[in-house]
């Protein structure tokens, strides 16, 4: 006789349904013979290798087999899309004798109400060849492919289980329970463990559907990505792990959507509340989520946000200790967000825009005030000018809107800036209402087109008794090369044009003055009447300005400030009187302290140009652990006889050396591989103490190689071994981080063969 050595219940409605585990089956037992008139199931098949091949999810290290697992195999399949099941019977079924209905479920969280009417409980008979059912409205369907017997003499039933295309995304138990002609009572039979739907950007009426095959790989599949980083002037590249595929990181994701975000079951199928819930929870500012932000030294208590390499430790740590991680910005931000939507299945891209204004008091402009020797009255307004600025963007359908025309990509963003209905989140915020100006559309729209479309305006302050006097505006400045990682190769796309119109069309014109209307700010009118005054008394004298910097310059060298004044008059001499500031900032454009403060004053003859130099050495700007070699330069300059001032300010960063990485032998499929990785110290000072932080793409381990000392301008290498745990394109990434030197890093792409048989397998990463 056939014996269970579990027998668990279920709650449905009010009854208590027994359920056996079929997983647990003793192997004494033998299958009764086909003449048994009771149809029973011995086990449930779920098919792993097969459903996550043909659903893209065989790379969840959850899905996998393999002996290094710490934890049960379960199944991952996206919605909208049939996946397959094997029932091991002992005969075949008979349709006019036996009945098999299916009961798929949400596996609740404490407190969730679970029902048929919100969709997360579903019913459905099994479609045999002989006794098929008319098709409902539903979308759910199961439908018996074949039958076989197996070699041990047992019935294998191959059933193919189709789940909507708006199917809640969360963990799902699957019920099978089983009728026969002359039983009083159904046997009920449970997958040992839930399965993983997702959303599906292969399924044409998913809502995240894509229908590019290229993005589809780029922007949902790959585990590793680029984020820009630097100024308008000086931008560069750094790899992130996303790493949704490691192990935990689809169960952080469900927990984060479903008890910490408080996302119900019911509309967890929606990605514009999925992902406007899951910007908020990034960050801690109001419902301790996952990164507590911190832009200033010291970060002593937790890993300084240009340490981290990618986004699984965060996740992990913070699954652990349900406190938030310390610390992020940006684009720690923006890479953890990555990684929770492309578990989940969203296609989802990060994306940098350089000169981005924080407008703070939703005027549409940045406002600055100086007094008269040219410093910068902070008192005066919240507004800021990031270097840069890291959000993301997802790719879905907005039926809320009511207009195809917003379908596509979403800005969402996990940095707390603003509050948005009372909470730090996000969007999505359709980009193309964004480029369109209109500023009142959900979500967030507003805040988004002041980050790449502001105006910058300087106001002069006189004293009390005197109006603010406005000395320049700049309405090109904001939203400069805005970039994202194109698609299958390791190159920027720049994606502005998809922002904003071209700068100084007319275009972009209509544009701004329609944000401007639907904004209706105090601040805005005020702004539109000195444009007009500005207007009406512009003059000019003659005398033109430039600022040069070396863009070339290495962090450790010195390097000078130049300023040409000349004077393109024929006729008239000036006397110039000024000062120029070069102030440490961090890339929020916010100060850390004044480096130097160099007054000027020249006369320029007609048709003469005169040069201000101001060296900068060392010594002058370098402290230990300061994070980023940013600067702001700030030039200030009255010109005597003319009611004219000048005023101008660049951002300023020196470069890093970067880490060289080389293979040693050919890299092949869960085999080790020999890496050096390799740098420069470009400081006149030794590197006391620091360490590499190693990433590969496929489940790999992250390592961390300690190192010692780094002479003066002297070479420092490490080696290592990898073992790759995809076939085909891999990335590798090392960062060095160190209290005189942080945030320098090297990239390699390679190809992986195919292993050999026999081969020896090591678990993830190890160094020598």
């Amino acid at each position: 006789m056939l014996t269970v050595r579990h027998c668990n219940y279920i709650q449905r409605g009010n009854n208590n349904v027994p359920l056996h585990t079929c997983s647990t089956i003793d192997e004494e037992n033998e299958i009764e013979d086909d003449s048994q008139s009771e149809l029973i199931v011995a086990k449930i098949d779920a098919c792993l290798e097969q459903n996550g091949v043909n659903h893209r999810t065989e790379k969840f290290e959850v899905i996998g087999t393999s002996a290094n697992k710490t934890g049960p195999s379960r199944l991952v399949v996206r919605r909208g899309q049939e996946f397959l099941v094997k029932f091991i019977c002992n005969r075949p079924i008979n349709s006019k004798t036996d009945t098999i209905s299916l009961v798929l479920a949400v596996d609740p969280i404490a407190g969730e109400w679970i029902s048929h009417g919100h969709g997360t409980v579903v019913y459905l008979l099994l479609q045999t060849d002989d006794s098929l059912v008319d098709e409902q409205d539903s979308d759910w369907s199961a439908k018996l492919q074949s039958t076989t017997v197996n070699e041990d003499g047992a019935t294998e039933l191959l059933v193919a289980i189709n789940t909507a295309p708006n199917a809640s995304v969360s963990k799902w138990t699957l019920t099978i329970n089983a009728l026969s002609k002359g039983s009083e009572q159904s046997n009920s039979y449970q997958l040992d463990q839930p399965f993983y739907l997702l959303f599906n950007p292969w399924c044409e009426e998913d809502p995240v559907y894509l229908e590019n095959e290229d993005q589809r790989n780029e922007y949902v599949l790959e585990d590793m990505t680029m984020i820009w980083k630097g100024n308008e002037n000086s931008f560069y590249p750094r790899k992130w792990k996303l790493g949704q595929y490691e192990a935990n990181i689809l169960d952080v994701t469900f927990w984060l959507l479903g008890e910490v975000a408080r996302v119900s079951a019911t509309y967890r199928g929606n990605p514009v509340k999925v992902c406007r819930a899951l910007s908020g929870v990034v960050n801690s500012q109001d419902d301790y989520g996952i990164l507590l932000g911190k832009w200033t030294e010291p970060y002593s208590k937790g890993t300084a946000p240009t340490a981290w390499t990618g986004s699984v430790k965060i996740l992990n740590e913070y699954y652990e200790t349900e406190s938030p991680v310390r610390y992020g910005q940006c684009w720690v931000f923006a890479g953890v967000l990555a990684t929770l939507c492309r578990a989940l299945g969203i296609p989802c891209r990060i994306v940098t825009n350089f000169s981005s204004a924080h407008d703070s008091e939703a005027s549409l402009t940045v406002d600055a005030y100086f007094n008269e020797e040219g410093n910068i009255m902070e008192s005066f307004s919240r507004d800021q000018v990031w270097n840069f600025h890291v959000w993301n963007e997802v790719w879905m359908k907005r039926p809320d809107l009511d207009k195809e025309e917003y379908h596509g990509w979403q800005v969402v963003d996990g940095t707390p800036q603003e509050s948005s209905d009372g909470a730090y989140k996000l969007g999505p915020a359709p980009v193309l209402a964004v480029k369109n100006g209109l500023v009142n559309v959900l979500y967030d729209c507003d805040f988004v087109f002041a980050e790449v479309n502001a105006d910058k305006v300087y106001w002069l302050y006189r004293g009390p008794s005197m109006p603010l006097k406005l000395i320049r505006k700049d309405t090109t400045a904001i939203g400069q090369f805005i970039s994202t990682k194109a698609v299958g190769v390791e190159e920027r796309e720049d994606i502005t044009d998809s922002y904003k119109c071209s700068e100084q069309s007319a275009e972009a014109k209509i544009t701004m003055m329609r944000a401007l209307k639907l904004g209706q700010c105090c601040l805005t009118k005020h702004y539109l009447k000195q444009i007009k005054a500005e207007e009406r008394t512009a003059e000019d004298c003659g005398v033109q300005f430039q600022v040069e910097l070396n863009d070339q310059a290495l962090i450790g060298e010195s390097f000078n400030i130049v300023l040409r004044v000349s004077n393109a008059s024929l006729e008239d001499a000036h006397t110039v009187n000024g000062r120029i500031h070069l102030n440490h900032i961090l890339y929020t454009g916010k100060n850390v302290k004044t480096i130097r403060s160099h007054p000027f004053s020249i006369r320029i003859g007609p048709n003469e140009e005169e040069t201000v130099e101001v060296p900068i050495t060392f010594d002058d700007y370098y402290e230990p652990g300061m994070d980023e070699a940013i600067f702001k330069v700030t030039t200030f300059a009255i010109i005597g006889g003319v009611d004219r001032e000048y005023f101008s300010q660049q951002d300023y960063s020196l470069r890093k050396p970067d880490v060289q990485l080389q293979l040693s032998n050919t890299p092949v499929y869960q085999s080790t591989v020999r890496v050096t990785a390799s740098f420069y110290n470009p400081l006149p000072i030794a590197i006391n103490s620091g360490s590499f932080q190693i990433e590969c793409s496929g489940v790999c381990k992250s390592i961390t190689i300690a190192v010692d000392r780094v002479a003066a301008r002297e070479k420092c290498e490490v080696v290592f071994m990898i073992v790759p745990s995809f076939k085909g394109s891999t990335q590798l990434s090392a960062k060095f981080d160190s209290n005189e030197l942080s945030d320098i890093e090297g990239s390699l792409t390679f190809e992986v063969e195919e292993r050999e048989v026999n081969v020896e397998l090591y678990d993830g990463l190890v160094f020598s």
